[in-house]
């Protein structure tokens, strides 16, 4: 069936008209390109107002480098104005981890760069304010949720303060939308001024410091240290971070108050996780699934073609990795979709023009989290963990992957279906009995089983990120013995079935608390292991992380211990160094290196004088530190089209 214009949202005036609508309720503003597709933020918040009985237009993109018309040309608004900086920080967007910038943006037709401002929330908040300066603005998405409070931003090397401060905005919205949104169009549409959305859940704004605090009753306030005390104290700023994190995945949180300059912010507590129903909800709205026509001309939208046959079956992650954001932002609890749901979208994908029988992706942030959550309800109420499975996969946690391995099974069920992938990363250490203690062995195996055999393309990408023990510690990952674990029982299956997969580890240097003789280590134990490194990526800082506080501060939020960060390029280009010991143009510096430091184990075991070793077949390195991809963006967005060497 074609589409009409009018089956996506408007995105100019003659759109509006096509409609017939007079006046407009939500203007919203996007640094990304319109893509009607529940993988892309501003389309979901578009939809969701749009079910709520509002008329919504789009502008994607708008130039800032010109008069600023598409800033005014679809008028004022009834409500007011929403503003996304995109589906990733735009400033992991538009620079590389050594702040190079990109030569493309995944996020724009034909990968071009130069559409997305740096700091795009706030460059169009603030020409907003200034051109409407009564319409009150509400921000969202990734980087205003990160930004919610004093944070550190890696590439002005600067401790910045809320968003709230810098965009002027009215109103943030932190987390997935659809909660907060759905409260805020019901007080707006039965007379509440916007001034006064102040008790909604999982929002935040700015008050006069000094004035009276919103009452509820049901919430207890916490006070962190004011941004003035944190740009003095950088203890201090990393003191403030426990309570953040915990607060921000708590079930029943405090609200967080922090004093910035003349002001306060004031930060409500997160809703619970959706249910069922309401995830099932926000993904059966009326997608095109499409990018929008006015982009026919300009090029194909590389994270759109990467996401264009996957889907998308939970939203949240329990793992609480240091150096990752989707628990800041998507909650460490887990938001399942219905198997419904999930076949009802198959459906969908499989009647698209130029689908071909294969689908991408049936993944999450992490693939084999579907369906999991905690026996008793109760002791998730009262949990202040940041993760479920570090350093112990908690006894409450049902880690079963009989659901997701039923789901599977249905969807390759679907009569046009003939081969669905796990695109997304698998969380290996769950799949091994000796870690994931309470499971069924025989369900870890048969689910993984079930992958290799059948929803894998040659290769099964994992990451163990780091094979020293007090990194890992840190960076809230098992032990890397655990990979051996898993690395066997893969073998062991691809042996027994003829499958001839690779396993392709990724692993990340420069993270706080790596040393240069931990990733000499690292490059012996995988040489042991028979791998030649691919997937190697530098730390990148970005706001809300443990990983990041500490790359700041120098002292562990929790702890408050000082702890070390690699930082000056020098010692960053020699970590990842040893990525590529088997280049020759390395090798006499690693020979230096590790006899200055006495290692010379390490040494023979990297460089024995026969230099013999078995390669694990086909991965090829890419040696260049600039062009890694960063472990945060990553995490964030897995659908990231990386720059191509």
């Amino acid at each position: 069936m074609m589409n009409k214009l009018s089956d996506w949202l408007p995105t100019t005036n003659k759109e509006v008209k096509l409609r017939g609508w007079e006046e407009l309720d939500v203007i919203l503003f996007s640094g990304d390109a319109y893509v009607d597709h529940p993988a892309f933020g501003h389309a979901v918040v578009g939809r969701i107002l749009e079910s709520y009985g509002l008329k919504v237009a789009i502008v994607p993109q708008p130039s800032v480098n010109d008069n600023l018309q598409d800033f005014t040309k679809l008028g004022t608004p009834r409500l007011f104005f929403a503003v996304t900086g995109g589906c990733m920080d735009p400033m992991v967007s538009n620079y590389t981890a050594s702040k190079r910038k990109r030569d493309n943006d995944a996020y724009t037709p034909n990968g071009d760069k130069g559409f997305r401002p740096d700091y795009a929330t706030t460059v169009y908040s603030n020409i907003l304010k200034e051109k409407f300066p009564d319409v009150p603005v509400l921000i969202g998405g990734i980087e205003a949720s990160l930004r919610r409070v004093t944070h550190y931003d890696y590439w002005s090397d600067t401790l910045k303060p809320t968003i709230l401060e810098d965009s002027k905005a009215d109103l943030l919205v932190y987390g997935m939308g659809e909660q907060p949104l759905r409260e805020i169009v019901n007080l707006l549409q039965k007379g509440v001024p916007f001034s006064s959305l102040t008790t909604v859940k999982q929002t935040s704004f700015l008050l006069k410091k000094g004035a009276e605090i919103p009452k509820n009753k049901n919430w207890k306030d916490v006070t962190i240290n004011s941004h003035e005390v944190c740009l003095k104290n950088k203890k201090k700023f990393a003191e403030n971070f426990k309570v953040i994190e915990q607060e921000s995945n708590k079930l029943f949180a405090d609200r967080v108050l922090q004093d910035v300059g003349n002001s306060t912010v004031v930060i409500n507590p997160p809703y619970e996780t959706m249910t069922e129903s309401e995830i099932d909800a926000s993904f059966n709205l009326p997608f095109t699934r499409l990018p929008h026509p006015k982009y026919n001309k300009r090029g194909p939208i590389p994270a759109f073609e990467m996401i264009k046959f996957s889907i998308n079956i939970h939203r949240g992650c329990f793992g609480g990795c240091s150096f990752c954001t989707i628990s800041a932002h998507q909650g460490k609890f887990i938001a399942s979709r219905s198997q419904e749901s999930i076949l009802k979208e198959v459906d969908q994908v499989t009647k698209m023009e130029d689908f071909k029988g294969y689908l991408s992706d049936i993944g999450g942030p992490s693939a084999n989290m579907y369906k999991m959550k905690g026996k008793v309800q109760e002791i998730c109420d009262k949990c202040v963990s940041p993760s479920c499975i570090s350093p112990v996969i908690c006894h409450n946690l049902d880690t079963s992957h009989k659901p997701l391995t039923d789901l599977y099974k249905a969807v390759d069920k679907h009569p046009k279906v003939k081969k669905s992938f796990i695109g997304s990363g698998i969380r290996h250490d769950m799949l091994v009995p000796e870690f994931n203690k309470k499971a069924d062995p025989k369900e870890l195996d048969a689910y993984t089983e079930e992958v290799m055999t059948n929803h894998v393309s040659g290769r099964l990408k994992v990451a163990p990120e780091h094979t020293s023990d007090p990194v890992l510690k840190l960076m809230r990952k098992p032990s890397f013995s655990y990979f051996h674990k898993f690395k066997e029982r893969f073998d062991r299956i691809n042996n027994r079935k003829k499958l001839n997969l690779q396993l392709i580890p990724y692993f990340i240097s420069n993270h706080p608390a790596c040393e240069l003789e931990d990733m000499a280590n690292l490059a012996a134990e995988t040489k042991d292991l028979g791998f030649q490194l691919e997937q190697v990526q530098g730390f990148t800082p970005t706001p809300m992380t443990v990983a990041t506080v500490i790359y700041y501060s120098g002292f562990h939020p929790y702890t408050l211990k000082p702890t070390r960060t690699p930082k000056s390029k020098k010692e960053k280009d020699e970590q990842h160094r040893f990525f590529f010991w088997y280049k020759k143009q390395n090798q006499q510096w690693i020979k230096n290196t590790l006899s200055k430091v006495g290692r010379n184990d390490l040494l023979q075991k990297l460089l024995p004088e026969n230099n013999s070793w078995r390669k694990n077949k086909g991965a090829k390195p890419k040696d260049t530190f600039n062009d890694t991809i960063t472990s945060t963006s990553r995490k964030k967005n897995k659908y990231k089209k990386r720059r191509k060497r």
